[in-house]
């Protein structure tokens, strides 16, 4: 049976706006007929995240396409590498099968750096020759982001192996390599890897612009890049695409793409480069399976009430109508729980520092950003009770723990300035890339009860302060919840109060807590192993 649809259509293609009837068969546009009149709505492409790991929303795919959807995203091009470390290529296909039932289109790459690095303890390994099966699979599109860049540098076989493989099967390449500049970024590019959305710096981004990489900037929930780089949209729109990256579920459901379309146009960037900067470049760039208003197209579009505010009416995917007046179509459902987990229960001992009153490094958290700064500061007292905070020379540093998740073994135990956590503690399982559990606070006796509230409920968010506790479970890979954005995005939205009535001053406590484990991420981080310098890959 035909579906009539009408509106003002925007033709992207053709940067013009008219009145049009789109007829729908088979889950195909088979037919668009220009009219003198037509309802005042507009029916436009929908939007494209192009660059995101589904398991940073704490959702599983079904339930972040409930969510997404409402807000015009019909496609995502996803890398699965954060369940990939705890679980391997299981905790892949947990995420193929579980997209597959939404109808929003998830595009998955096959994760090429697990584990990041050798220098910290992960759940799982793929090796060169387990990329290249996936990459072999049709419902595998690209080898996703290539971490590993001195392996590209120095010519490393088994990077290059991958490489090579997505380059033989037409597949795309995409980039992570924050600060690469020079004839280092060219070799990088040169080696056929096609994006990077880990520019920090416009002349960063310009340096790679030139050797014919394409950016993605990104906005995301603890890396904000958007006002840096913005201003790319209008002076290379052909090479840029937009991203959330990692995107909590409480930021989620206030918005997704759509917030930066309205932010570009706030900007006064013209309105079909924004469009096509958010819903045609990352379909034409990973040949993407969506349609974009076209004759014979699948029928996959939003339908909005204006251009200024983007309010969804409707959202279609291959001609099925998934949203309207406000309600998804997609039923709550349950989900299967699947997860890697060795509980060790801690004491305080494990997490009191015994070293010298001496100078030590430091992580210096920075706000909005996943870099950090490397800081020296002096310890000037070490109490003997758990209870009792180290004194430094400089405020606002605490201790921060990384505990081993597959394994029985010692806390490894660093320092960072910057949370501004003034009492009580807080640990999260969610920690790039290993997903070992991360903590910070103020005492050993609060780092030890933080983390064993993990321990017991085999991942999640926690943060105590004495008798007071919040925890946000998450018993899917420690990384993600079966329930809904709407139950997960509001105790999200508690525990991260709490933590910030505990004092800390981060915009997103703990998104920037999950990215202070990210060792291929300078300046310095900290693995279950110690602390690291991600400059000159080394511990400290």
């Amino acid at each position: 049976m035909a579906i009539k649809v009408e509106g003002q259509l925007v033709d992207l293609h053709h940067r013009r706006i008219y009145p049009a009837e789109l007829t729908i068969q088979n889950g195909l546009i088979s037919h668009i007929r220009e009219k003198e009149h037509a309802p005042d709505r507009f029916l436009m492409p929908g939007f494209v995240d192009a660059h995101i790991h589904i398991e940073s929303s704490m959702l599983v795919p079904y339930e972040f396409a409930r969510i997404a959807l409402r807000h015009g995203t019909i496609a995502t091009v996803s890398d699965p590498h954060e369940i990939a470390n705890v679980l391997g290529l299981p905790g892949v296909e947990y995420m193929l099968e579980n997209g597959k039932e939404c109808g929003l289109k998830f595009h998955f790459g096959a994760p090429s750096c697990v584990p990041a690095t050798s220098f910290e303890t992960s759940g799982a390994t793929l090796d060169a020759d387990a990329v290249g099966s996936m990459l072999n699979r049709p419902d595998i599109i690209y080898l996703s982001e290539m971490m590993n860049y001195p392996g590209v540098l120095n010519d490393d076989p088994e990077v290059m192996f991958k490489i090579n493989k997505a380059k033989a099967l037409n597949k795309r390449i995409d980039g992570h390599a924050p600060g690469l500049r020079g004839m280092d970024a060219k070799k990088y590019i040169d080696a056929g890897i096609s994006t990077d959305h880990e520019c920090f710096t416009l002349d960063e981004a310009l340096d790679k612009l030139k050797f014919g990489m394409k950016i993605i900037i990104r906005e995301g929930s603890a890396a904000r890049n958007f006002e840096t780089l913005h201003s790319l949209i209008s002076t290379h729109t052909d090479q840029v695409m937009l991203c959330s990256d990692d995107k909590h579920p409480d930021d989620l459901l206030r918005g997704h793409i759509n917030e930066l379309v309205k932010r570009a146009l706030d900007k006064e960037h013209d309105f079909f480069d924004v469009m096509q900067v958010a819903c045609l470049n990352p379909v034409f760039h990973y040949d993407l399976s969506v349609g974009l208003l076209r004759k014979g197209d699948p029928a996959d579009f939003i339908v909005v009430d204006n251009l200024t505010d983007f309010n969804v009416l409707q959202t279609w995917c291959d001609g099925q109508l998934l949203f309207e007046e406000g309600k998804t179509k997609l039923e709550q459902k349950e989900h299967d729980i699947i997860n890697q987990f060795v509980v060790s229960q801690k004491t305080s001992v494990d997490f009191q520092y015994d070293g010298p009153v001496a100078e030590v490094p430091v992580i210096g958290a920075i706000d909005g950003e996943i870099i950090t700064r490397r800081l020296k500061c002096s310890i000037l007292s070490v109490p003997s009770e758990p209870d009792k905070m180290i004194k430094f020379d400089t405020e606002d540093v605490l201790p921060i723990a990384v505990v081993n998740r597959y394994g029985n073994t010692p806390v490894a135990l660093g320092f960072i300035h910057g949370t501004g956590l003034k009492q009580g503690a807080m640990a999260s399982t969610v920690a790039h890339d290993s997903h070992n559990i991360i903590a910070v606070g103020c005492t050993a006796e609060d780092l030890s009860q933080v983390v064993n509230m993990l321990m017991d409920c085999k991942g999640g968010l926690a943060a105590v302060n004495k008798n007071e506790v919040a925890l946000l479970p998450l018993p899917i890979g420690g990384l993600m919840s079966p329930d809904p954005c709407e139950q997960v995005g509001r105790v999200y939205e508690e525990i991260d109060q709490f933590v910030k009535r505990l004092g800390s001053t981060l915009s997103a406590p703990f998104m920037t807590l999950s990215f202070m484990a990210l060792l291929v991420i300078p300046e310095i981080k900290i693995s279950d192993k110690g602390m690291f310098d991600a400059v000159n890959f080394k511990f400290c």
